[in-house]
């Protein structure tokens, strides 16, 4: 399935279930999980089909009853899927009739599954993180739900197809308001960039805010798409910490969904460090709640370390005063807990690791405190990168942003720099409330730090493959327009014929007649009519010209274009962009007098 046909499937499962949703009494958060519950259902039955048939067969034929089963149980291990008991299979579920027992299936089928995936020291991986509240949706509801993740397409689909449309319906429902305030989806634009950045693809990655786990499965996009590899096949572990239990059961399923194992732990950031992996991470990546206040001074003072060892190792912010009704020190809070981040993201870093953060725009200039800390942190040598990002790339919030990234392997002569970009005007327009990054602007941006990096070959690779795709453009080229140009020459000819019947009095009496007296066909409008498809033939030949132009210009650049070989040097790709950059006018004149033609002859076939 390729991009095309995966975003029509998408789109078209999205408009299915929220229609359900829009005739139904439930909110788009009392929706969320059910759908995205039998999304992981689906998916889990598609892979399990998928592999059982290897299984069976390397299990031995003397094996039978439960001795079969507790064997093929044993051969899912290590393999990208779960095992599912009989009762969790989706298509045992779909064969069942619409009914108040469906919902009592599917319950039941979610706690066999919590039941039965577990690692090899017996732990429950998935327990209590699948949604069970199916008994009281409506009846008709759930029994259009299963069958619309019933369909062909999905019972076949392969690779990470039902990955990817688990994140697109989080990304839907996170723009339908089931989140509050963003908590537990970070727009895939950002996430893409701070991984774009910092290329995680070993070790221990961590995310003390980790929401849906959107960190954890873009870092697996990157090992597969970049680094051509597949998570099963890297020394990478990950490591989540969420203070809402509701967002730790929706990264669980997520990372389940998409084949990866993931530690993800309920607890407060700010008082507990459930991990207990400070120094020890090769990554670090977050999207915190910014700008939080009320965090107690009181339960964080240990946490400042001597010589940099603890939690916090440049301080305490500031603090905001006494909360109401308590004595002495206990009831002081920060004023502000962005610092606290910076330095937890910065102290869970070990002598080699990078970090990738969301932050809010004020803590790049923030004083006091916040300034202090800040300094302490830049005379580290370890702040690497910093991107001030716009607004409207947030669901739920309109403000900018700047994502911070800390390298604590940069080599010394970058120790003393730090690669400032302004990204705020680089944005692609999704909606009036919703800014994306293209994958060319994420590869524009990215390719920077590369250069920054020195890192050269890697810009010029990038470079090689935008001229190789509009190489691929430009050939089809000329075969599309001649394509264009029988459809043009049609309708001309049409509209002429047309017009030369307009100045055939018999004719046109009879039309006339035959429409009665409200015909409208006044002599005047068809005298507009006959100067506009005139006005189109005295153009045309512009048009034409203009469009051999662009022609012309495409096959003196193409042929240099696919004599490129791979390992070309950065000189030969400068030239040849020097090219493509120089026969741009031409292209564009060229496609301009394409639509203007395009639009004249609608207009004058309209105009009837």
């Amino acid at each position: 399935m390729d991009y095309q046909e995966l975003k029509l499937l998408e789109d078209d499962l999205w408009e299915a279930a929220d229609q359900l949703r829009a005739n139904s009494k439930l909110t788009a958060s009392e929706y969320a999980m059910p759908v995205l519950g039998l999304i992981f259902l689906r998916h889990a039955t598609t892979r399990f089909n998928a592999l059982l048939p290897a299984i069976e067969q390397a299990v031995s034929p003397r094996a039978t009853g439960t001795l079969r089963q507790q064997q093929i149980k044993l051969g899912f291990q290590g393999k990208a899927a779960i095992y599912l008991p009989e009762v969790a299979r989706y298509d045992v579920l779909a064969a069942l009739p619409a009914g108040p027992k469906l919902g009592e299936a599917i319950r039941d089928a979610m706690i066999a599954i919590e039941d039965s995936v577990t690692d090899q020291k017996g732990l429950k991986l998935l327990e209590g993180a699948l949604p069970k509240d199916y008994i009281g949706l409506e009846q008709d509801l759930l029994a259009e739900l299963i069958k619309i993740f019933n369909r062909p397409a999905l019972q076949s689909a392969t690779g990470d197809v039902f990955g990817r449309i688990y994140e697109y319906f989080l990304n839907q429902f996170a723009q339908s308001g089931a989140q509050e305030g963003g908590e537990f989806f970070t727009p895939p634009s950002l996430v893409r960039m701070i991984v774009g950045v910092i290329e995680p693809d070993h070790g221990i990655v961590l995310d003390q805010a980790c929401g849906s786990g959107g960190m954890f499965v873009q870092t697996a996009h990157f090992i597969e798409e970049v680094r051509h590899r597949h998570t099963n096949e890297v020394n990478i572990t990950f490591y989540g910490q969420e203070k809402a239990d509701l967002n730790s059961k929706l990264a669980r399923m997520n990372l389940a969904v998409h084949g990866l194992e993931g530690n993800i732990r309920i607890g407060n950031t700010f008082y507990e460090d459930r991990h207990q992996l400070l120094g020890g991470c090769d990554f670090v990546m977050a999207n915190p709640p910014f700008n939080v206040d009320g965090v107690q001074v009181a339960k964080i003072k240990s946490q400042v370390g001597d010589k940099q060892t603890g939690r916090l190792p440049f301080g305490l912010p500031g603090v905001a005063g006494k909360t109401k009704g308590k004595a002495g020190g206990e009831g002081e809070t920060i004023s502000n807990a962005n610092s606290l981040w910076i330095q937890y993201f910065y102290s869970n870093l070990n002598a080699t690791g990078r970090a990738g953060f969301v932050m809010a725009s004020s803590a790049s200039d923030a004083g006091n405190k916040d300034r202090d800390i800040r300094q302490q942190l830049v005379q580290t040598g370890h702040v690497d990168v910093m991107i001030s990002i716009g607004p409207k790339f947030f669901y739920t919030r309109s403000l900018p942003c700047t994502l911070w990234f800390y390298d604590k392997s940069k080599p010394d002569d970058l120790r003393g720099t730090v690669l400032m970009i302004d990204a705020r005007n680089v944005y692609t327009v999704v909606s009036a409330r919703s800014h994306v990054f293209t994958p060319e602007q994420l590869g524009n941006l990215s390719a920077i730090t590369w250069l920054y990096r020195g890192q050269h070959e890697r810009f010029t690779e990038l470079l090689a493959q935008y001229q190789q795709e509009a190489g691929q453009h430009l050939a089809l080229l000329e075969k599309r327009l001649a394509e264009d140009d029988k459809q043009v020459v049609s309708l001309r000819q049409t509209l002429q014929t047309f017009s030369k019947t307009t100045l055939d009095a018999a004719a046109l009496a009879a039309v006339r007649q035959k429409l009665g007296d409200e015909h409208g066909l006044t002599d005047a409008l068809l005298a507009d009519y006959r100067a506009q498809v005139q006005g189109v033939e005295s153009l045309a030949e512009g048009w034409r010209s203009a469009l051999d132009a662009a022609l012309a210009s495409a096959a003196v650049v193409l042929p240099k274009i696919q004599s490129l070989k791979g390992g070309s040097g950065f000189a030969l790709h400068k030239t040849l962009q020097a090219e493509l950059e120089a026969m741009q006018p031409a292209l564009k004149a060229g496609l301009a007098a394409l639509v203007g033609l395009h639009c004249m002859l609608c207009q004058t076939r309209d105009t009837l």
